[in-house]
C-alpha cells in the first residue's frame, strides 16, 4: 500500500487534480485584487508632402490600474465555488485511493491464489502419477483393463497441462500486481500470506451511517455546493459592476517626456441588452443544482444497496469456506480408504477414480472458496469507500 500510494499513476493524476483546482481558485480570485499595467511606446511619424517634410518622434510611458468595488458578489461566489471544487477534488482523490486499494488487494489475493494453485496442481500431478503407477502395475498383471490405463494416462496429461496453465496464470497475476503497485519496470513478485479473514463480522453494520462517509457521496455534495454558488454568481450578472480606475501617463517629443497626465475615476458597467443570455445562464445554473441533487439521491440509494449486497456476499463467502473445508476433510479420508481398498481389489476402478476425481475437485473448490472470501471482504471494504490508509 505504501508503494502504491507513492507510485500509482491514478493517484498521481488525482493529486494533480487537487493542485489544478487550487490554482483555479487563485485565478478566479485575482479580480478581487488591484490590477496594474505599465506601458512604454515610441512612435515615429514621417510626412513627405510637397509643401513640407517632417520627421516626428513621440515618447510615452505610463501606469494604469483598477480595483473592483462591486460586481453583485459574482466574483466572491465564483471564489466560493472554486473552494468547493478544491474539496471535491480532494474527495475525488479519496475515491481514487479506494479504487486503487480495491484493485491492489484483489491483485494481491489473485497472486496468492495463483501461487497456491501452482502448489496444488503439482500435488495433483503427484497423485495422478502414483495412480498411474498403481494401475500400470495392475494392468501388467492382468488385473485391470486397458480403458483404466488410458484414463489414468489422460488424467496425468491433464495434471501436467494444469501445471503449465497455473504457471502462466502466475505470471499474469504477477504482472497485475506490478501494475497496481505502479512499478515502471516489471519484476517477478512473490507474496506471502494466508486466506484467513481477521475479523468476525458478526454484527450487521449501519448502512445508512456508513454511506454518509463514502467519498463518492461527499464529492457530489461539494459539487452541489459549488453549483449553488454558481447560481448566486449568475444572479450577480443582473447587478452593475463598479471599479475604481486611474492612471499616470507621460508623453513628449523627446526623452524623457516631462508632461504628466493623471486620471482617477469610477467605471460602471451594466449590460442593458444581451438577448436574454443572463436569464438563460441563471436558469441553466439552477438546473445544474437540481440535476446534481437528483444524482446525489440516486448515488446514495445505489451505495446503500451495494453495501447490503457486499455484506451479504461476505457473510455467504465466509460460511461457504467452513462448508468446503468439511468437504475437503471428508474427501481426503474417503480417498485414503478408497486407495487402500482398490490396491487389494476390494473396489473397482470406476468407483475408485470417481472418489479420486472428487478429491481433486474438492481441493480446487476449497482454494477458490478461500480466495472468494477474501475477495468478498475486499468488495465490502471498497463499498465503504475505504482508502489505502485503511489498515485491514
Amino acid at each position: 500500500m505504501r508503494l502504491a500510494s507513492e507510485y500509482h499513476p491514478d493517484l498521481i493524476s488525482a493529486k494533480e487534480g487537487i493542485r489544478q483546482s487550487q490554482d483555479n481558485k487563485v485565478i478566479t480570485a485575482q479580480s478581487l485584487w488591484p490590477q496594474a499595467n505599465t506601458s512604454l511606446s515610441l512612435t515615429q511619424a514621417k510626412s513627405n508632402s510637397t509643401s513640407a517634410k517632417s520627421n516626428t518622434t513621440t515618447y510615452a510611458y505610463g501606469v494604469s490600474g483598477s480595483q473592483l468595488l462591486f460586481d453583485g458578489f459574482k466574483t466572491i461566489n465564483n471564489v466560493n465555488a472554486s473552494r468547493e471544487n478544491i474539496k471535491g477534488s480532494q474527495w475525488n482523490f479519496q475515491f481514487v485511493s479506494s479504487q486503487v486499494r480495491f484493485r491492489l488487494r484483489n491483485a494481491f489475493i489473485d497472486l496468492l491464489k495463483a501461487q497456491e494453485l501452482l502448489k496444488l496442481t503439482k500435488e495433483i500431478y503427484d497423485i495422478r502419477k502414483q495412480n498411474l503407477d498403481l494401475i500400470t502395475l495392475r494392468y501388467n498383471s492382468g488385473m485391470e483393463h486397458q480403458g483404466a490405463l488410458l484414463t489414468a494416462q489422460a488424467n496425468l496429461a491433464q495434471a501436467e497441462f494444469e501445471i503449465h496453465q497455473a504457471n502462466r496464470g502466475l505470471e499474469v497475476a504477477q504482472r497485475q500486481l506490478a501494475k497496481e503497485l505502479g512499478m515502471k519496470q516489471f519484476e517477478p513478485i512473490e507474496v506471502a500470506g494466508d486466506f484467513d479473514i481477521s475479523r468476525d463480522y458478526k454484527e450487521k453494520p449501519d448502512f445508512e451511517g456508513l454511506v454518509n462517509l463514502n467519498p463518492q457521496l461527499l464529492k457530489i455534495m461539494t459539487q452541489i455546493n459549488a453549483a449553488t454558488f454558481s447560481v448566486k454568481s449568475s444572479q450577480g450578472d443582473f447587478w452593475p459592476s463598479v471599479s475604481l480606475v486611474g492612471g499616470v501617463d507621460k508623453s513628449a517629443n523627446h526623452w524623457p517626456p516631462p508632461a504628466t497626465d493623471t486620471n482617477v475615476g469610477l467605471k460602471l458597467t451594466w449590460p442593458l441588452l444581451e438577448g436574454g443570455s443572463r436569464a438563460a445562464q441563471l436558469d441553466q445554473a439552477k438546473s445544474v443544482v437540481r440535476d446534481l441533487q437528483a444524482q446525489q439521491q440516486s448515488l446514495k440509494d445505489s451505495l446503500v444497496l451495494t453495501l447490503e449486497q457486499s455484506w451479504a456476499g461476505l457473510k455467504d463467502a465466509m460460511e461457504q469456506v467452513g462448508v468446503e473445508q468439511k468437504f475437503v476433510q471428508a474427501s481426503q479420508e474417503r480417498a485414503k480408504i478408497a486407495q487402500q481398498q482398490y490396491s487389494v481389489g476390494l473396489l473397482t476402478y470406476d468407483n475408485w477414480t470417481i472418489i479420486e476425481d472428487g478429491l481433486v475437485t474438492t481441493k480446487k473448490t476449497f482454494l477458490n472458496t478461500q480466495a472468494n472470501a477474501l475477495l468478498a471482504e475486499t468488495s465490502w471494504i471498497e463499498a465503504q469507500g475505504r482508502t489505502l490508509e485503511y489498515a485491514n
